[in-house]
């Protein structure tokens, strides 16, 4: 499974052969940098490491530092582990968007824009309390009652109520590669995915 890092820089639409006029991504992919190769045995694991985004020196721990001078790079600031690639890396390796064809689909992981807390309504959905009759003219958004009295006498767990939302990570998959800008490093993929504009996400093959 190859993939690479990449940022979100805003939504747009084309026009297919056929009339149809698709919403689509565009997202700023790579170019990417192997700093580091996990093997089975001394990881137990097999792995590539890319970094995206350059770093400042000053913003940089000195154990990162050492990190990136022994893969012979700058200091990035995003590190994503990929398990599998389509062929061998060695340190230092530059990965961009020439991985991707136009056609073939990728998914996409992202973190998803934090709402803060919320009512139940905007969090789960909900239709609100009875309308406006009845008396309920402050109790439109409310979630209404949350279980029964004497037995349990608690509220259950995964109950669906107001809380914090958003900011999770959400993966989105099965969209489809609608452009390859290799020059640009940006690719262009159908549908929408998760997180602010500027925000780091993973694509994967």
């Amino acid at each position: 499974m190859s993939g690479i890092i990449g940022k979100k820089v805003g939504m747009t639409s084309l026009f297919d052969a056929e009339g149809k006029n698709i919403p689509c991504t565009v997202i700023e992919a790579g170019p990417c940098v192997v700093t580091h190769i996990r093997t089975e045995e001394k990881d137990g694991y097999v792995a590539i490491q890319l970094g995206y985004d350059d770093a400042k020196e000053k913003n940089t721990t000195a154990p990162l530092k050492g990190h990136f001078a022994k893969a012979g790079v700058t200091p990035k600031r995003k590190l994503v582990e990929f398990k599998t690639f389509e062929d061998e890396k060695q340190l230092g390796d530059i990965v961009d968007v020439t991985i991707f064809e136009e056609g073939e689909y990728v998914d996409v992981v992202g973190t998803s824009k934090g709402k803060g807390f919320q009512g139940v309504m905007k969090r789960h959905g909900f239709g609100g309390v009875g309308g406006a009759t009845h008396g309920q003219h402050n109790r439109l958004r409310a979630p209404g009652s949350l279980g029964a009295s004497s037995w349990p006498s608690r509220v259950f767990k995964g109950m669906r109520m107001a809380g914090r939302t958003g900011g999770e990570r959400v993966k989105v998959q099965n969209l489809q590669v609608l452009k390859v800008y290799a020059d640009q490093n940006l690719i262009v993929v159908s549908g929408s995915i998760p997180g602010a504009k500027g925000s780091y996400v993973i694509v994967d093959k």
